[in-house]
Formats: structure tokens, C-alpha cells, sequence
């Protein structure tokens, strides 16, 4: 069996229909993942190249997770934009991670255009992140684990309510602990420990994992400069 199938998308910009691909339920089985939930697959299917569909015809890309129609105005400003621009590129087939990095920032620019909803350029700014770090480029991943954390924070601020509180409290200390914070990483870590209304035992349990990471790492700095002062 195939691990990519064919599927029909409409594009919500142009109303134009163009097929693109995605990857079996079968295939997305994660060998590992990452402390801030990046999945490690074992074979060289990564259903992350596939998250954004980009429309040959106008260039649009979007995400299941984005809008399911634009208005009249958001049109008018993607082509303006953005639009106007696009040369006809498929990405329907197979892809590389170059490929996957390019419809990413697509989704992301188009994302920012018709102002999308913050929690799904959030994802997309992360998994552009887990792009880079997949190719060795510490820089721009961290860059985009910047503009990502950004994003959750703004997420948690205006949605937190309505979305797995212990989740993203968790992964806003994670990314903290990723670009070099750990006094705001453990600031948030210990909000998922010690909040009583919190009842997600794997993120307890991932907090206080990250928790104890952090001090145990800065015990070891602790003692070098105890050594060099020595």
C-alpha cells in the first residue's frame, strides 16, 4: 500500500478543486517525539509535510485546522498582497522537506493576510521550527521558536479557557526552557504542577520531568563556576 493517497480540496479563495496528498492513517504512526511534541517517524513519511494545502491556481494555502470560507474583503487583500504575484506551482504530489518548508510559510503568509486565528499560525510557526531542526539549522529554529511561543502565549491569553490548559501552559515552558529562559520556563512548569484544578497526569508528569531538567542543569552550571572560581 502507498503510503500517500489523493484527496480534493476546494479552494476557498479562487473556488477552484486541484487534488493533493496525504499521508495514510497507517503511515503516522510517531517512532518518538520531542519534548515540545515534534513526531519522529521511522519511515521517510513525515505526515508534517503535508499539514498545509497550497492551491496551484491562485497560491492560496491553508490548513484543516483555517477558515472554511473568506469574505469578500480577506480575498481582495490576498490578491493584492500576495496573489497577484503567484506563478502556478504544484505541490499535489509527493514532498521534500524543502517543499514542505516553502507550502508552510505560504500557509503561514496567507495566514497572517486574512488574519487568521492566532492558535493556527502558532501551529504553523512551530512546525516550521521542527522544519528547521529536522535540517540541522539551529538558527532558524530558533527564530521560529520564538515567533511560536509568541503565538501559543497570545493563545493562552485570549483562549486558554476553551483549549487544554495543562497542554499549552506546558508547552509555553518547554519553548521557554528551548530559546534559553528557564526562570519563565519554571514559572510555567510549576503553574501546571501546583494548579489544583489541573487533572492532566501526563503533563504533571512532563512538567515536573522538564522541572527537574532545569535544576539539575543549573546545579552542573552551579558547580563549574564554583570550580573555576576554585
Amino acid at each position: 500500500m502507498e503510503p500517500l493517497y489523493a484527496t480534493t480540496k476546494t479552494c476557498i479563495c479562487c473556488e477552484r478543486s486541484y487534488p493533493t496528498s496525504r499521508v495514510r492513517p497507517s503511515f503516522k504512526k510517531a517512532a518518538s517525539r520531542d519534548s515540545d511534541f515534534r513526531a519522529l517517524y521511522a519511515n521517510d513519511i513525515n505526515p508534517d509535510y503535508y499539514i498545509v494545502w497550497v492551491c496551484p491556481d491562485c497560491g492560496f494555502s491553508s490548513t484543516e485546522n483555517g477558515a472554511s470560507r473568506l469574505t469578500d474583503a480577506q480575498k481582495k487583500a490576498y490578491y493584492e498582497q500576495a496573489g497577484s504575484r503567484w506563478i502556478h506551482r504544484d505541490f499535489g504530489g509527493s514532498r521534500t522537506r524543502e517543499q514542505a518548508l516553502i507550502c508552510c510559510k505560504l500557509g503561514l503568509l496567507c495566514a497572517g493576510i486574512i488574519g487568521e486565528k492566532e492558535r493556527v499560525i502558532a501551529g504553523l510557526l512551530h512546525h516550521i521550527a521542527w522544519l528547521y531542526r529536522s535540517e540541522g539549522n539551529a538558527e532558524q529554529e530558533q527564530r521560529f521558536l520564538r515567533h511560536s511561543l509568541d503565538a501559543y502565549i497570545a493563545v493562552f491569553e485570549t483562549e486558554g479557557v476553551s483549549l487544554n490548559n495543562a497542554k499549552l501552559m506546558y508547552l509555553i515552558g518547554e519553548l521557554h526552557r528551548r530559546v534559553g529562559d528557564p526562570r519563565l520556563a519554571v514559572r510555567w512548569f510549576s503553574r501546571v504542577v501546583n494548579d489544583k484544578k489541573i487533572t492532566d497526569a501526563a503533563m504533571i508528569r512532563a512538567s515536573r520531568e522538564q522541572w527537574q531538567m532545569i535544576r539539575e542543569a543549573q546545579m552542573g552550571l552551579d558547580e563549574e563556576t564554583a570550580e573555576g572560581i576554585a
